[in-house]
């Protein structure tokens, strides 16, 4: 039962309904440690607003409202809104903005409320007697139900986990969606309250919205997390054992700091948040995190877990049609979410899914559409076997962490992610397709990252792991003078940066650039590291007509994982346009930024990983 003090917390002598918030009306400000509710109202009405409230979870964060009203249109002087960004106690300011985020399913191509049991007789097997569950069958990615011998083994791997009796026991994972039903029938055993929260209307209850059919997507993906095994009901979550929450951010209109509010909510309890959305996969949107959700996931790296770092985990997205690429997607190419793609039953990419260098892992999901879904829970204390999209490979990845944090609660949110680095599959996968061996000698795709993920092999690697040495930074801007012009009739610009040595072992690279150019969509960006290999950070985006160019922006790799950086990068930027000599641009700034560290991890002393059956191409 949900104590009262609880409530207390999260609500305020002002009962905010964020929905409500206006454009240009509400600013959220950070202001310097040490000052007093009392402070932060006197310098709102200095600078020309008035405090609206503390924001919940962050003390040094509050929301300041314009003083001039709320009319429609309202915008703030320039006057004052200097005064607001130059005021030595603020740390930073940003106004609210409605933003668009979109769930990462396909249920508009499917029918989303068919629940219908629908097997091609060539994967269809009588029920076994592991689980009563009556939707066991259909999982397919969790015990392999084909009946053609002599296939590679088509699962995750999980049996093996759950016969040592491992089941994600004492792991909290919360869905951060447009609700969770909590009091369906194969969710409520393992719901937890404390970790729950519907952050659109500052409520203790994060059921969705069911006048809205749509709003079952965060049910579905906490059910593949943690249906409850063994009562004749739905299917079995990955994590069967866990704890499963739900915060809710998705229903209702977003801003900012509603996006805060969720991505921190109890990040002193929750070992893992499982998020399944994010900016329009449009192949035009290029969007990050804003500066309080920024924070709240920096926050719970470094303070959630008592200091060992809550686990983002974040579906790739879906926009592999629009030929969108998920580095333009500032929560997919964060260093600290693991992002997660989707492979299809037979192993390739699917038709919706995105590229990019900043996909660790992928799980399973749907392919064509004849292919087989993913089972779990549904709205209306249903069941459905047509969950797909990434945001139901986003959610497999969430269980078998938690399986892993089970089996040792010790492994940071770094430890987390060399764990899926060294025991990711490439064997179940299109092996034909984009793979190369980076200089440490890990297979990498930027369509699959370091390949499928493999419970058995995820959660007994954790159990003996030795935490990976502290994180070295190393910032590299660039040394000869910028601007850079990319004038008229240039179809390439290359730049290089040379790393001293400072990190011997490699875990991100990003780089950020500053860069304006006439169309956006047409370009191409490389990065070859001093050990050869080389990096597609930006593919073709068709779609994206933008004259914005990137003001500015961080890709990010994982791909040259475990590398030596010493030595010199190079970095092309190129125009793929038939027509490219109408472009022009400028390279107003660039630095690269190195993730890794001095020390090798101990995972590495018995030398590179081994790949079976990998053969290397000439």
């Amino acid at each position: 039962m949900r104590s009262f003090a609880l409530v207390l917390l999260c609500l305020t002598a002002t009962t905010a309904v964020y929905r409500h918030l206006l454009p240009n009306r509400f600013w959220v400000v950070r202001l310097r440690e040490g000052l007093s509710d009392v402070d932060a109202a006197q310098l709102a009405q200095v600078t020309g607003y008035k405090l609206y409230r503390k924001v919940t979870g962050f003390p040094n964060i509050f929301v300041f409202e314009s003083a001039l009203g709320s009319g429609r249109g309202l915008k703030r002087s320039e006057t004052t809104v200097k005064d607001l960004h130059e005021n030595s106690d603020v740390m930073w300011a940003a106004q609210q903005k409605k933003l668009t985020r979109d769930k990462r399913s396909i249920w508009k191509y499917f029918d989303i409320m068919d629940n219908s049991v629908m097997l091609d007789e060539d994967y269809y097997q009588p029920p076994d007697q592991e689980f009563n569950d009556e939707l066991w069958q259909n999982e397919w990615y969790l015990k392999d139900t084909r009946n053609q011998p002599g296939l590679p083994k088509l699962d995750l791997n999980v049996l093996p986990v759950y016969e040592r009796g491992i089941t994600g026991r004492g792991v909290r994972v919360a869905v951060l969606d447009d609700g969770v039903e909590y009091t369906h029938d194969d969710l409520a055993a393992n719901f937890d309250p404390e970790i729950s929260w519907d952050c659109n209307h500052d409520s203790p209850d994060p059921r969705p919205n069911f006048q809205d059919l749509v709003n079952s997507h965060g049910t579905r993906c906490a059910g593949e997390i943690a249906m409850v095994a063994n009562n004749h009901k739905c299917g079995v979550g990955v994590a069967f054992g866990a704890r499963i929450g739900g915060i809710k951010l998705l229903g209702g209109h977003v801003y900012d700091l509603i996006e805060g509010m969720a991505l921190g909510f109890a990040y002193d309890k929750v070992d893992i948040y499982s998020s399944s959305w994010g900016p329009t996969d449009d192949g035009k949107t290029v969007e990050r995190p804003g500066l309080l959700a920024r924070e709240a996931i920096a926050r719970g790296v470094r303070r959630g877990r008592g200091g060992k770092g809550v686990i983002y985990v974040w579906a790739s997205g879906n926009g592999g049609r629009k030929s969108d690429n998920c580095n333009c997607d500032g929560y997919a190419g964060s260093i600290y979410t693991i992002t997660v793609g989707s492979a299809s039953q037979h192993g390739t990419k699917p038709w919706y899914g995105e590229i990019c260098s900043s996909i660790l892992t992928v799980t399973y999901s749907s392919g064509a559409y004849n292919d087989q879904m993913i089972t779990t829970t549904d709205v209306g204390n249903k069941c459905t076997v047509k969950h797909t999209g990434t945001s139901a490979s986003a959610p497999l990845a969430a269980g078998i962490i938690a399986l892993g944090l089970e089996a040792n609660p010790n492994i940071t949110w770094r430890d987390v992610q060399h764990i899926i680095v060294n025991t990711a599959e490439y064997v179940p996968l299109q092996i034909n397709m984009g793979w190369f061996m980076n200089g440490a000698g890990f297979l990498y795709n930027i369509r699959f990252g370091f390949g499928l993920m493999n419970a058995d092999e995820f959660v007994k690697t954790a159990a003996q792991w030795q935490s990976v040495p502290e994180k070295s930074i190393e910032v590299i801007p660039k040394a000869h003078l910028l601007p850079r012009n990319l004038s008229t009739g240039i179809g390439m610009i290359s730049e290089e940066f040379m790393s001293e040595g400072r990190i011997a072992y490699l875990e991100h690279v990003e780089v950020q650039m500053d860069l304006e150019y006439s169309e956006r969509g047409v370009l191409e960006i490389f990065l070859t590291s001093p050990r050869g290999t080389e990096i597609q950070l930006l593919t073709r985006r068709r779609r994206d007509k933008s004259k914005d160019g990137f003001r500015p922006w961080t890709f990010m790799s994982v791909a040259t994982w475990s590398e030596n950086p010493t030595g010199l990068w190079k970095l092309n930027i190129i125009d793929t346009s038939a027509l490219g000599i109408f472009n022009s641009g400028i390279l107003w700034d660039c630095k690269l930024i190195l993730h890794g560290t001095e020390e090798m991890p101990a995972i590495l002393a018995n030398g590179p990983r081994v790949y079976n059956n990998y053969v290397r191409r000439a």
